[in-house]
């Protein structure tokens, strides 16, 4: 484990906002990590294979729990704050905390889009990351034509703050990524605001 992170502990309560909760992955999350993986675009980001079998999707759930065991960060289970039904996936990756800065990444499935998930899981997410000592800056580099994406962070209050050309490569390409940060001081959005536009 990371000594810097070392004594980051797991929230007593599960974080939440509007129709979310974040929570461990269980096994049983397996299925929703299926969907995913039905996405053309999820598994040229990540661990998760394309098109993943239940072993692999199993697999990938007890990656997801392995994060904070190893002190790289939180990877959080989005469900449905009443039935529990897993929606996706949203990660606080600690690494530079030592700096005072973490970076989130997120992925909704298919069948849970359009309903301001992933900017209720983002809020969600910072709720719970401003409790964390030392930590003022959570960043989210996001893929120009990624505009749900894009929405879904504005929505959450995390202003674009500007390009970073060919900034990683993703499925053997460099990408140029856009660059959002929200701030521990900066306040909350105003989320109830007519012209909000729903993200995934």
């Amino acid at each position: 484990m990371d000594p810097k992170t070392a004594t980051l502990l797991w929230p007593a309560v599960d974080p939440a906002h509007g129709n979310v909760r974040l929570r461990r992955f269980r096994d049983e999350d397996a299925g929703m990590a299926r969907e995913l993986s039905l996405d053309d675009y999820v598994p040229t980001i990540g661990t998760l294979p394309p098109r993943a079998t239940e072993d692999q999707a199993l697999a990938w759930v007890e990656r997801q729990r392995r994060h904070h065991v190893r002190g790289t960060g939180f990877a959080f289970c989005i469900a449905d704050a009443e039935s529990d039904r897993p929606l996706g996936q949203i990660g606080l990756w600690t690494r530079e905390l030592a700096a005072g800065r973490a970076h989130a990444g997120y992925g909704v499935a298919p069948f849970a889009r359009g309903r301001r998930v992933a900017a209720s899981a983002l809020l969600a997410l910072l709720d719970f990351g401003w409790t964390i000592p030392g930590l003022h800056r959570v960043e989210l580099f996001i893929e120009p034509w990624n505009t749900a994406s894009t929405r879904s962070a504005e929505y959450a209050g995390f202003p674009r703050e500007g390009l970073l050309r060919s900034h990683q490569e993703i499925a053997g390409e460099r990408r140029d990524m856009l660059l959002y940060a929200a701030l521990r001081d900066a306040g909350r959005p105003a989320i109830d605001s007519p012209a909000a536009t729903p993200g995934q």
